[in-house]
């Protein structure tokens, strides 16, 4: 795990960035550990590899723990983006874009397909 802090200018406004980076695990994490994260977050951005069914595969159960967790207590939506990583290796690709597409519009969540290579 690893905390990132970046600064960015936006309209005038200077904006502070703390990004926490969390290794997936396949197995759920029971507990606080992983609740004491999403409280601790404002928004979410889930990576996946498009070369990668099993890190595909467990998003909506990552994603309904956190709306349950976040909007469970103040009832407002929480921002969640979901990114499909190495487009680059598109090759290698098992996870087409419109699935990526169609998983965020189910779940209600940003989409994008990038290469962090690139």
């Amino acid at each position: 795990e690893f905390i990132y802090s970046h600064n960015l200018t936006m309209d005038g406004r200077e904006i502070l960035f703390h990004i926490w980076d969390v290794p997936n695990s396949q197995q759920s994490e029971e507990g606080s550990s992983e609740e004491k994260r999403i409280q601790w977050a404002d928004s979410f951005v889930l990576v996946y590899s498009i070369c990668d069914r099993a890190s595909f595969n467990i998003l909506p159960l990552k994603i309904q723990f956190i709306k349950a967790t976040k909007e469970g207590q103040n009832q407002e939506k929480v921002p969640i983006v979901i990114v499909g990583n190495k487009r680059d290796l598109h090759h290698q690709r098992v996870v087409s874009s419109e699935e990526g597409r169609l998983l965020a519009l189910s779940l209600d969540c940003g989409f994008y397909e990038v290469s962090a290579a690139e």
